[in-house]
C-alpha cells in the first residue's frame, strides 16, 4: 500500500513538472517572436487545464472538474480556427458526442443487496 501511495505522489509530480514546462515553453515562444493563436492563453483555456488538473488530482472523481473542463473547452473550441474552418460550428455536436461516450465508457459502481429473502423464511399458507 506504501509503494501505492509513494508511486501516485511520484506520478502527480512528475505531472506538475511537464505542466511548468510546458507553460514555460510557450512563455519562452512567446518572447521570442512566435506567433502563437491568441486562444492558447486565454481565460478558457486556463479554465480548460485547471478542470483538468483538478480532476487529475482527485482521480476524476466528483463533478468540479467536469464543469470547468466543459464551459473551458466550450469556449476553447469557439475561439480554435483549424485551416480556416471554424470549430465553433462542431462545438455543440462534438460535446454532444463526448457526453454520450462518458456516459458509455464510466465504471460501472456495482451496489451489493444483502438477499434478505434467501430461504430464511417460512411460507405459511393461509386457508379461508
Amino acid at each position: 500500500m506504501e509503494n501505492l501511495i509513494k508511486k501516485n505522489h511520484i506520478d502527480k509530480q512528475n505531472a506538475l513538472g511537464i505542466l511548468v514546462i510546458v507553460i514555460g515553453s510557450v512563455f519562452l515562444l512567446d518572447n521570442i517572436g512566435w506567433d502563437r493563436p491568441n486562444w492558447i492563453l486565454s481565460w478558457h483555456t486556463i479554465m480548460l487545464a485547471a478542470g483538468l488538473w483538478i480532476g487529475y488530482r482527485k482521480n476524476f472523481q466528483g463533478g468540479g472538474w467536469l464543469a470547468l473542463t466543459i464551459i473551458g473547452g466550450f469556449f476553447t473550441l469557439q475561439d480554435i480556427t483549424i485551416f480556416d474552418f471554424e470549430l465553433s460550428k462542431i462545438t455543440t455536436a462534438l460535446i454532444v458526442i463526448g457526453l454520450g461516450l462518458w456516459v458509455l465508457l464510466r465504471p460501472r459502481k456495482i451496489k451489493a443487496y444483502p438477499n434478505h429473502f434467501s430461504g430464511t423464511a417460512e411460507i405459511h399458507e393461509i386457508k379461508s
